[in-house]
């Protein structure tokens, strides 16, 4: 077994130079903007270039409710990459970027782990190509002319108590979720309550991730709602005349990166919004691009499927005209022990009915996806310490639900550890089955969406607003944007919006605290229970430890 850390792997990989990577795919140099020798952005140019070439298959990597045991998910998103060009398919992979927030907080690192990894992982981990300094930089531009709009006459007549437009800042800090500005005096404006959210909660960063192409990225930053007037019309950022300005800011950042994993595979990574307080996903111009490039794309969504899948699937699909061919759903067998009760000091015990008794929760997501007509197979990320009977277990109560478990190497032996699970994608994605389609119609009312949501994919019995969310969906339906889809903010941890219930629990509610019109990204953000648009770092923060070396080198990102 190699007892090395993800970081001290990533260190020793051989990369090729990007050039050459970008060469495999046949993108020509003159259309690569390097940053460094392994890794750059792809020109708009080219991108238009290649737009009418068919499309390869897009596959989908998703997981159950993430536990402390681990999933794997990224993971396993590399090692299948990896494992589709070793039985000789062209694949490129397509995940999203890190934000320094979980990074430092908690989670340590976005870029696999063990012989599954993308590199250059400390860059994409720590800055990368400068992707998120220029969505918050336009997000906050945005916000300070705002301010300076009310301070000099305030023309479009903003009603200060109803400037809906926060900041961003990418570091998780509870102090600035509900704060005071412009306090001081006539100079500074007039005083008014506001917070910030973590930048990947941004619309402008669900907006960079779900543009087309610069237009459109132009247009939709336009058709951003700041605040509202007394009569509560909207105020948009057209109005602010900020739209142009935050393109400028953000034409580099527009631009898919290009790296590759340990084995060479090309790979995007480009936009990073959270599936819990965001739609989860990697960009939209990434994803179409590496269509037209390879034969098989293999994406990921954040966290559980409940969360990330869904909104790829009712979001993303919906809005770029994608069709998944074929979804994998990971799992652990140390998850299925947690999810059956076993505590984390415990899960290196053999306990099949623990397994058992955890294996509901894998269950519900398998149902959850073929209820989007898309064929799944299920991945066993595998730990040392499973057993052959917990294996036999798992794979046991997959064929009872007419699917699929195979038993995945990949962390530990690359592609060839992931052969059986690339066979039975490509096998999946060729048969035709997939019969994608998104659980609700975009005619339907916006409080109808989020019960359809909650009930068919938390299995919940009933959704809880008070009369005030429900008349301001009311209100934006009639303004046009009843058609928009919804993206459910709620906890990562479990199917309820109580991050402790494990499983696959029946008979809850889910209680809405807040909506908020995400008119440029085209979508309305549903926010259920406790969950924060603006993460606290934990009791011991990964920061702790991270560092560097006496060679310069950086330790304690894992």
């Amino acid at each position: 077994m190699d007892f090395r850390t993800d970081i001290e792997i990533a260190r020793a990989a051989t990369k090729l130079p990007i050039m050459q990577i970008g060469a495999r795919l046949g993108i020509p140099e003159a259309d690569l903007l390097p940053y460094g020798h392994d890794k750059a952005k792809v020109g708009q140019a080219f991108i238009r270039s290649v737009q009418d070439r068919p499309d390869g298959k897009l596959i989908l990597v998703t997981a159950i409710n993430p536990t402390p045991a681990g999933e794997g998910k990224t993971t396993t998103t590399v090692g299948l990459g990896d494992g589709l060009n070793r039985i000789g398919k062209k694949a490129i992979v397509c995940i999203r970027e890190a934000s320094l927030g979980p990074n430092f907080g908690m989670k340590g690192g976005a870029a696999g782990g063990g012989m599954a990894q993308v590199v250059p992982m400390e860059d994409m981990n720590l800055h990368f190509t400068g992707d998120f300094h220029a969505i918050t930089s336009a997000h906050n531009l945005l916000a300070a002319m705002i301010d300076n709009h009310i301070y000099w006459g305030n023309e479009l007549q903003i009603d200060d108590r109803r400037v809906v437009w926060r900041r961003v800042i990418d570091m998780n800090d509870r102090a600035l979720r509900d704060i005071v500005t412009s306090l001081g005096g006539v100079a500074n404006g007039f005083p008014r309550q506001t917070g910030f959210d973590i930048t990947v909660a941004s619309e402008v960063m669900a907006i960079l991730c779900l543009a087309r192409d610069l237009d459109d990225l132009h247009d939709r930053l336009g058709d951003i709602v700041v605040a509202y007037r007394r009569d509560k019309s909207p105020v948009f950022c057209r109005d602010i005349k900020a739209d142009g300005a935050m393109t400028v800011l953000l034409r580099d950042a527009m631009q898919p990166n290009l790296v590759q994993t340990l084995e060479n595979t090309p790979a995007f990574v480009h936009g990073g919004p959270f599936a819990n307080i965001a739609h989860g996903c990697n960009s939209v111009i990434a994803t179409t691009t590496a269509l037209k490039l390879g034969d098989y794309v293999v994406t990921e969504a954040g966290f559980g499927a409940d969360l990330g899948a869904e909104k790829f699937f009712d979001i993303k699909c919906r809005k770029a005209g994608l069709k998944p061919a074929a979804a994998v759903i990971v799992a652990t067998v140390r998850a299925m022990k947690m999810n059956g009760g076993v505590a984390k000091a415990d899960l290196g015990d053999e306990n099949v009915n623990a397994v058992q008794l955890g294996c509901p929760n894998l269950g519900r997501h398998i149902a959850n996806v073929k209820g989007f007509g898309v064929p799944v197979v299920v991945a066993i990320n595998h730990f040392h310490s499973d057993t052959q009977a917990e294996i036999a277990a798992v794979k046991s109560y997959v064929a009872s639900l007419g699917a699929e478990a195979i038993l995945c190497r990949h962390w530990a032996n690359g592609s060839e550890g992931i052969t059986d699970l690339a066979h039975k994608v490509v096998e999946l994605a060729e048969s035709g089955a997939s019969r994608f389609a998104p659980i609700y119609p975009d005619d339907m009312p916006l409080f109808d969406k989020i019960e359809t949501v909650a009930k068919r994919i938390y299995h919940a019995d009933a959704v809880v607003a008070d009369k005030a969310i429900r008349d301001q969906l009311t209100v934006w339906e009639a303004e046009g944007y009843g058609r928009l889809p919804v993206c459910i903010a709620k906890t990562q941890y479990s199917f309820t919006t109580d991050p402790s219930v494990r499983g696959a629990p029946i008979g809850h509610t889910i209680p809405v605290r807040e909506v908020r019109l995400s008119a440029g990204a085209g979508f309305v953000v549903v926010i259920c229970g406790e969950i924060m648009t603006m993460p606290g770092l934990p009791r011991s923060p990964s920061a702790e430890v991270i560092r560097l070396n006496a060679d310069g080198d950086v330790e304690g990102l894992f």
